[in-house]
């Protein structure tokens, strides 16, 4: 399995998976969302899961685990004052309360890692439980 980028804070690595459901995502629009997680046992940030382009945000949101860290990118589409149709991509690190002190600190310390391999995205966002990622912080940010 070929490898993209190596994270250097813990050592992870980001497979090609990752980066190419991204450029799909937002070159091509084949995917809404996209959910990642650390294998710790291969030591590698792979796709967890992807959601088709009729899947909106309650979608991803629903997908995140309540006690489980994860990463998400969301291609989030609007319309602004001047009638213009805009789209934003946000990345979320997803750190539970309930998730494990060890997990959280994974994550945290292997995020700029994936941000990095990511390139094109807008907004960087924190969640530890559903209200601080709603859809109403999603449109605020994205104005």
């Amino acid at each position: 399995m070929a490898m993209t980028f190596k994270m250097a804070t813990t050592g992870m690595w980001v497979t090609d998976e990752c980066k190419t459901s991204f450029m799909e995502m937002k070159w091509k629009k084949v995917h809404r969302s996209i959910v990642f997680k650390i294998d710790k046992a291969s030591r590698l940030v792979t796709v967890d899961k992807v959601g088709g382009p009729g899947e909106g945000y309650d979608e991803l949101a629903a997908s995140l685990p309540p006690d489980d860290c994860r990463y998400a990118v969301f291609d989030f589409d609007f319309v602004t004052t001047d009638n213009c149709k805009k789209s934003k991509i946000f990345f979320i690190a997803w750190s539970p309360s309930a998730s494990r002190i060890r997990e959280k600190m994974l994550y945290a310390t292997s995020k700029e890692g994936l941000r990095r391999a990511l390139e094109g995205i807008h907004y960087d966002m924190q969640a530890t439980d559903p209200t601080e990622m709603g859809m109403d912080v999603i449109k605020d940010r994205a104005k």
